[in-house]
């Protein structure tokens, strides 16, 4: 992959987490705990809907793109349906938009549930026309759709900083609301061909009950997967309280400058395997490499923040501190499962999305588990440390799944250094105020340790110009 094509898909996720590093400090001054904590929740139902109205066909698109003829009719195909069935969900729910607001926030307010259904419905268009610049390679277009919404949302409350003597939880759902919108309205400028190409093409009804029996499976698996990675939440507003939420949400908040990698690389990894998927040899030797260099990569980052992690307090009010303690922790979702994403694509590559369906089920009885029983006890670092733990089960059971179904490759490396990663951020989630000097000399030795035992790898690393 040319450094060039790299660096202009890496410029909306870097430039998104640097102005996520403005817009949540600013954020956590403006607001109440509370009200940050019910911002987390509008994460969730943006996640739920993407996943549950995308009925697989987003992942179906991304599968099948290559071996399509007619991208229009392709994109057709993927997009009708769960437009469709959300268009319907919404009309229902506008009778009751006070339900929505009350369900997710705990506010019985019909402008809140009406403003929540609005930008579900932006990013539900927007997760396709950013698959689009993505299968295309258009490194810029997809970087836009990141950086669109973040600098409009600092934009508005940096307004409501210097303009307004009052801040409510409302104003970040309007701030929420324009970003989306202005993000939708430049995409669709982006990808105006391929829209309208999609709206005139004729739909092959046999090419769509392939991809739907194709996605189907992903269905389950995309609902389990969401309540994986929102369970933690969910747990925490019923069996907790909105200001541990608030630690969460912005622990998470922090963490997610590490989507970084995985949106660069979910970004350009499926597109690059997908070529190779009728020759084996190929795309196996693919997956050893990327998994290998990959690993290098998730364990350094885990050290470099157990190392730095007591930086964030200079930008976040002293009531949030124990977000150092579980930041790391909060790395194990974006880190480890952009890590499986190298060692499942042998389900992808074999069709059998079921095994999918059934990682991301087992995942979910074990992220119950380990939230009811921690969160109670523990609040926020209860739920981080819980679905840190999940995802190096998730990474397993994807590996294992793809090897039963496609290839062997080595794993005993990848297993270990994770289990190490995730022991030492659930002990700092639990314990780090107790053990912080003993923890930074764990982190400092287990990245000499990652080093040394791949010297042999890091000198061969090369960029193509």
């Amino acid at each position: 992959m040319k450094l060039k094509v790299i660096f202009s898909f890496a410029m909306g996720p870097i430039g998104a987490a640097a102005l996520g590093f403005i817009t949540l400090p600013v954020m956590t001054w403006l607001y109440s705990p509370e009200d940050v904590g019910r911002f987390g929740m509008l994460n969730v139902a943006i996640s739920f809907t993407v996943l549950l109205f995308g009925l697989g066909l987003d992942q179906a698109y991304v599968r099948q793109y290559h071996e399509s003829e007619c991208k229009g009719e392709l994109l057709k195909i993927s997009i009708v349906p769960g437009l469709m069935l959300l268009l319907l969900t919404f009309f229902v729910l506008s009778f009751y938009p006070e339900y929505v607001s009350s369900l997710l926030f705990e506010k019985n307010s019909i402008s809140i549930g009406f403003l929540v259904m609005f930008i579900l419905f932006f990013n539900f268009i927007l997760r396709f026309l950013s698959l689009v610049v993505r299968m295309e390679g258009r490194g810029v277009g997809f970087s836009l759709s990141q950086l669109v919404p973040k600098i409009v949302i600092l934009v508005i409350l940096l307004f409501f900083y210097f303009f307004w003597e009052s801040h409510q939880f409302e104003q970040l759902l309007w701030a929420s609301f324009f970003g989306f919108l202005l993000t939708l309205i430049v995409m669709l400028l982006i990808t105006r061909k391929d829209w309208l190409s999609a709206i005139t093409s004729r739909v092959n009804y046999l090419k769509s009950k392939e991809m739907i029996r194709f996605g189907f499976p992903l269905i389950l698996g995309s609902l389990a997967f969401w309540g994986v990675t929102a369970m933690d939440r969910m747990l925490l507003r019923t069996l907790s309280t909105f200001e541990q939420l608030a630690i969460f949400s912005v622990a998470v908040s922090f963490a997610s400058a590490a989507t970084i990698i995985q949106s660069i690389f979910s970004t350009l990894w499926a597109p690059m395997v997908y070529k190779l998927a009728n020759n084996d040899e190929e795309s196996l030797g693919l997956v050893k490499k990327a998994s290998k260099y990959l690993l290098l990569v998730v364990v350094v980052l885990f050290c470099i923040a157990g190392l730095l992690s007591w930086i964030v307090d200079f930008f976040i009010p002293e009531s949030y501190n124990d977000v150092k303690f579980i930041l790391l922790a909060c790395l194990g979702y974006p880190l480890l499962y952009t890590l499986s994403e190298t060692t499942v694509v042998g389900i992808g590559i074999s069709k059998k999305t079921y095994y999918s369906m059934l990682a991301s089920l087992l995942a979910l009885i074990i992220n119950f588990g380990l939230n009811y029983i921690l969160v109670p006890y523990f609040g926020a670092a209860g739920a981080a440390v819980s679905t840190c733990i999940t995802f190096w089960f998730f990474l397993i059971f994807r590996t294992e799944l793809s090897i039963l179904c496609w290839k062997k490759i080595p794993r005993f490396e990848l297993y270990f250094f994770t289990l190490l990663c995730i022991l030492g951020a659930s002990v700092e989630a639990i314990y780090g105020d107790k053990y912080f000097v003993y923890l930074k000399l764990y982190w400092a030795g287990l990245l000499t340790l990652l080093l040394f035992n791949n010297r042999s790898y890091l000198k061969g690393f090369k960029f193509k110009r």
